[in-house]
Parts: C-alpha cells; sequence; structure tokens
C-alpha cells in the first residue's frame, strides 16, 4: 500500500496552493525510480505524472534507437507528462531517469481530472510547461551553433542544479545521447573542461571543480532559462548564478 504524501520535496509540487495540494494529495504515491527506469514512451498514452524530489530524468528525442538525442531534463523543480496539461494523452517523447530519483507518482487519470477541476492548478503548470519550452529551445541554440566543450559545460552545469553535491554518475556513452555527438567527442570535451581544472573526470563519474568557471566555459550558453524559471515560478529551482 502507498503511504499518503503529506508534503513533497519536489519544487513544483510545494508551489501549488493548499487547496491544489490538496486536490492531488489522495492520488499522490511516492516511487523510487531506478537508472534509465522508462517514464514516458513516444506515441504510447502517458500512464502516470512524476514530481521529482530528487536525481533527473532526461527527455530524449529519436527517429531511430541510433539517431538520438536529449533535448531537456527535469530535476526537483519540474514535472514530466507535460503534455497532460496542455489536454494531450499521449507522449511525443521518451523520458528515462538519468540519475537515481525519488518521486511522486499521480495516475494520468486522476491528475486530468483535476486539471479540468482547478484552473489555478493547471495555470501554474502551463507555467513551468513555458519555462520547459523555452529550455527545449536553449538546448536546440546550443546544438546548431556551440562548440562541443560549451554544450558539455552547459549540460554539467544543469546537472549540477539538480543533485545533490558535486558528482554526477554519467559514463561517456550516456553522455553522447545526452549531447547528441560520438563519444570520441565527449571523450576530448571532457579532457578540455579537466586540463582548464574545471572538472575532475574518472569512469562513469564527473565531479565539478569551480563551477563559476564552468559557468565561464558555456560561453553563455547557461543561464537565459533558469533565469526565466525564476521570472515564472519563484526564484528557487535551476540557478543561473554560482553557489
Amino acid at each position: 500500500m502507498d503511504q499518503e504524501v503529506t508534503q513533497s520535496r519536489s519544487e513544483l509540487l510545494g508551489r501549488l496552493s493548499q487547496a491544489d495540494f490538496a486536490l492531488l494529495q489522495p492520488y499522490m504515491h511516492n516511487r523510487h525510480l531506478e537508472l534509465k527506469a522508462p517514464l514516458e514512451s513516444a506515441g504510447e498514452p502517458i500512464e502516470c505524472v512524476y514530481f521529482l524530489e530528487s536525481g533527473i530524468a532526461s527527455v530524449v528525442a529519436k527517429i531511430r534507437p541510433e539517431a538520438n538525442a536529449e533535448i531537456a531534463i527535469i530535476g526537483r523543480e519540474g514535472m514530466t507528462a507535460c503534455a497532460l496539461v496542455m489536454g494531450v494523452d499521449w507522449a511525443t517523447h521518451d523520458c528515462y531517469i538519468q540519475v537515481t530519483s525519488e518521486a511522486v507518482g499521480i495516475d494520468a487519470e486522476p491528475f486530468k481530472a483535476a486539471l479540468e477541476s482547478s484552473p489555478t492548478l493547471r495555470l501554474l503548470l502551463l507555467r513551468y510547461v513555458h519555462y520547459l519550452h523555452i529550455q527545449t529551445r536553449s538546448t536546440a541554440l546550443v546544438n546548431a551553433r556551440a562548440r562541443v566543450e560549451d554544450r558539455l559545460a552547459r549540460w554539467l552545469l544543469m546537472c549540477d542544479d539538480r543533485i545533490i553535491g558535486d558528482q554526477i554518475a554519467i559514463t561517456h556513452e550516456f553522455l553522447a545521447v545526452m549531447l547528441g555527438v560520438r563519444r570520441p567527442g565527449v571523450t576530448i570535451a571532457l579532457q578540455l573542461l579537466e586540463g582548464d581544472g574545471l572538472i575532475k573526470s574518472r569512469r562513469g563519474e564527473v565531479t565539478i571543480r569551480d563551477r563559476e568557471g564552468l559557468i565561464a566555459a558555456a560561453a553563455g550558453f547557461y543561464g537565459q532559462p533558469e533565469a526565466e524559471y525564476a521570472r515564472l515560478l519563484g526564484k528557487s529551482g535551476p540557478r543561473a548564478e554560482p553557489r
């Protein structure tokens, strides 16, 4: 039996009014999500909404298995299943766990019913959806115009915004999918950032050593979506400033 959720570390759930939280609360259940756990599959009905409390989920677009790339990431600032907020029942992209996570899950049907009954709930979540579109737009710009090391610096900062501590568990193979580049390009980019003293890279793990330097290394491609999140939803959530 699922334990009743009375409060959550999800920043997005924490922004709900008491009335809207109470509307969802009877349908909330705690979930532990392992690495690569699928949350959504492109073209398939959305069965559950996840409000992450820790860890990271990746939204990945693909044409075929070997032609895929990450287009957005979600942490405790956000939610999956944004299509439901816009009245669509199926997923456009794959979404799966990138860093082991704890989450609050809500089945799709009661979540949709709550959206129908509460305009304030839908309005707040639409603001988050708008932020996620801004993040996706920024990713498209970065992938088109930035060097691989700039893209890697931005991606590491976005992960650092969403995890506890400075260590990111990630393989070169997974990074290649996240950045949409070949694995040798990831290796070279990691070596460049490590050579500048910004990170420490070892097998399956990257440690952030100089966050402020990493922001400079991102060459202006990090910060704008994070600032928009603060403008739309409040000052917590993804950071645009060094810690």
